[in-house]
């Protein structure tokens, strides 16, 4: 039986390749097989880029899965090494990035609804904890956001002085903490409720207002201020 050949893109018809296709008949004209190749951009072990793409698909099913996946179960896949996994990487966070995107300036947080909103997509998928603080000014505009801790959440990993560092250097009127729960369960924990009552009173010392603390989960989220808990 002779070999199967697997040309590479270059080598296709013009008119099939994935990256002409995108640029005459945009991209929502792909599939998501042709898209993926295009970020892969070539093929590797022995299987053409469209193949590798078509197995990745098959193996993780979803997107989401696929988005999900650790580094080294990516690894095990025959033909993807270490830079192909950073661009997939790449696309998969600039895309989560540009849906919390505000499209007209910097966002106003004025409810615990509009934050959720906002870091939803940022969170999505995430399998371990992330603690990070937003600075807002006198307007509860935007200022920044900042990485607190990455990790299990306990009493003893956030520290006020950590969690307020860059709120003092940015002169922010107030902050909001937020936090995920990778079991899609959004509601707080006891350590949840002591660290929130921990950093409310150092904001209370140092002048710098916590609103709220907001805890994200698989479609669903938890405020501690709508709670009655801050």
């Amino acid at each position: 039986m002779p070999e199967k050949i697997n040309p590479k893109v270059k080598d296709w018809p013009e008119n099939e390749r994935p990256r002409e296709r995108l640029i005459k008949h945009g991209a929502d004209s792909l599939s998501d097989a042709q898209l993926l190749a295009i970020i892969l951009r070539t093929g590797s072990g022995g299987k053409g880029v469209l193949d590798l793409s078509i197995g990745l698909l098959d193996k993780f099913r979803e997107l989401r899965n696929l988005d999900s996946a650790s580094v080294s179960d990516l690894n095990s896949m025959k033909g993807l090494g270490t830079a192909k996994i950073a661009q997939m990487k790449a696309a998969f966070e600039l895309g989560k990035r540009l849906m919390s995107e505000p499209s007209d300036g910097k966002p106003v947080f004025s409810s615990s609804h509009s934050l959720y909103s906002y870091f939803a997509p940022r969170f999505k998928n995430l399998k371990k904890e992330l603690f990070i603080s937003v600075l807002l000014d006198a307007k509860n505009r935007l200022i920044r956001e900042c990485r607190i801790s990455e990790g299990t959440l306990t009493n003893s990993l956030i520290h006020p002085r950590e969690a307020f560092r860059e709120a003092i250097r940015e002169s922010a009127a107030s902050v909001i903490f937020v936090h995920n729960h990778p079991s899609g369960d959004p509601a707080p924990s006891r350590d949840d409720i002591t660290i929130t009552e921990r950093l409310k009173s150092a904001g209370e010392i140092i002048g710098i207002n916590v609103l709220d603390h907001v805890i994200i989960g698989d479609g669903k989220y938890t405020s501690l201020k709508e709670k009655g808990l801050l």
